[in-house]
C-alpha cells in the first residue's frame, strides 16, 4: 500500500440532519496534478442509518459513496472507504453509541451486516480502485470491555464474511489504542495494517479540545519533546514504529492512513517533525494519507502559526510543506 494522500471529511461528522459532502472535484484534479493518489473516506454511519435501525439503510445516503467511488475512478485515484463511526463505537463521543461493539452481539452482527452490503455493493470493483478499511482507531485493551481475543475475532469474522463474496477485496485493519499500537496476532489475514503518525501527541494535538490529554499535555517541541517517559527525536519514533515493522516482518503490508498536526502547534515545530516523521516512512517504503487536505491538519489553509502560502491550482498551499509531502513519496 505505497499509496500517497489525504483524508476527505465528506460523511466524516456526526451528521445532525445534514447531507453529507459531494466530491471536491478541484481537490481530487490537484490531486492528479501533483501525483497523489489516495483517498480515505472516513464515514458516520449515523448518515444512512437512523435510530439505532441497523438494517435499514438510507439509499439516498449510500447514493453519496458511488458519487465518491465515481469520482475516484474517473481520476485513477484509490478510494479507501472506512467506518470512523460504526455501530457500538466511534473514538469520538462513544457514549453516543447504544450498544457496544466488543460486548454485544447486535452491534456485532450489524458492524459485520454492513460491510456485507458494501461488498455487495461494490463487487466487481478492483481492489487498485477500492478498499475496506473496517473500523477507524479500535480504543485500547480494557477499553469498552475490548481484549485483543475479542477484537482479532471480530475482524477475522468481517474479512471473512467480505471475502465470502468479494474474495479479492483490499481489506485494512487499524491499529488499537487509537490507531497507535501494532497488532501481531492479525499479521496472517492478509490484510493491509494502518497506522498513526500523531505521536508524540503534544506536539500533534497541542490545545486539540477533542483529546482529552490536551489540557495537562506539556507545550509543544521537537526535538526533545518530553512525553510518557520518553525525550522524543527521530530515534524515538523509530522505537515507537519497531513494532509495526516486526509485524511487517511477518509478511503484513504497513500504511499510515492517518497522520498530521493541529494548526495550534507553531509551524517551525511541526515541520521539524514532520521531517523526521515522514523521512522514516520513506525508509521504511510505507505510504501515507494527511489528515486532512484542506483545513486544520492539511497542506491548504491550516492556519499554523509562522506558514506561509502560494496558490497552487486555485488552493492556498503551504510550499514548504508539500515540498516535503512530495519528496519523501515513494514510487509504486
Amino acid at each position: 500500500m505505497r499509496r500517497y494522500g489525504f483524508n476527505f471529511l465528506w460523511m466524516y461528522n456526526d451528521g445532525g440532519g445534514r447531507l453529507p459532502s459531494l466530491p471536491d472535484e478541484n481537490a481530487l484534479d490537484f490531486m492528479v496534478t501533483t501525483g497523489f493518489d489516495f483517498v480515505r473516506i472516513p464515514a458516520n454511519y449515523g448518515f444512512w442509518i437512523k435510530d439505532f435501525d441497523y438494517y435499514h439503510p438510507d439509499e439516498t445516503i449510500l447514493a453519496y459513496f458511488d458519487k465518491y467511488l465515481a469520482s475516484c475512478q474517473a481520476h485513477s485515484l484509490h478510494m479507501s472507504l472506512n467506518l470512523h463511526r460504526a455501530p457500538g463505537y466511534c473514538i469520538n463521543n462513544n457514549e453516543r453509541e447504544r450498544h457496544n461493539l466488543w460486548l454485544d452481539p447486535i452491534a456485532q452482527d450489524a458492524f459485520v451486516w454492513h460491510w456485507e452490503l458494501f461488498a455487495r455493493r461494490y463487487l466487481g470493483v478492483s481492489s487498485d480502485l477500492l478498499s475496506f478499511d473496517l473500523l477507524n482507531e479500535p480504543p485500547g485493551v480494557g477499553q469498552y470491555g475490548l481484549t485483543r481475543e475479542i477484537h482479532a475475532d471480530l475482524m477475522r469474522r468481517t474479512a471473512a464474511a467480505i471475502r465470502a463474496i468479494d474474495p479479492e477485496r483490499e481489506i485494512v485493519i487499524d491499529g488499537l489504542g487509537g490507531g497507535h499500537l501494532a497488532m501481531p496476532e492479525l499479521s496472517d489475514l492478509g490484510a493491509i495494517h494502518s497506522g498513526r503518525g500523531y505521536q508524540p501527541m503534544p506536539v500533534s494535538h497541542h490545545q486539540a479540545r477533542w483529546w482529552k490529554g490536551h489540557t495537562d499535555a506539556p507545550y509543544p517541541m521537537y526535538p526533545g519533546q518530553e512525553w510518557q517517559e520518553k525525550i522524543w527525536n527521530r530515534d524515538t519514533l523509530r522505537e515507537f514504529y519497531q513494532p509495526w515493522r516486526d509485524v511487517e516482518a511477518a509478511g503484513a503490508r504497513i500504511h499510515i492512513g492517518e497522520c498530521g498536526c493541529y494548526n495550534k502547534t507553531p509551524n517551525d515545530i511541526a515541520m521539524r517533525w514532520f521531517a523526521d516523521l515522514f523521512g522514516l516512512y520513506k525508509e521504511f517504503g510505507w505510504g501515507f494519507a494527511l489528515w486532512n487536505f484542506k483545513g486544520d491538519f492539511g497542506v491548504a489553509e491550516h492556519g499554523r502559526p509562522g506558514a506561509s502560502y502560494e496558490e497552487m491550482h486555485g488552493f492556498q498551499v503551504d510550499r514548504a510543506f508539500m515540498d516535503l509531502l512530495l519528496e519523501n513519496r515513494l514510487p509504486r
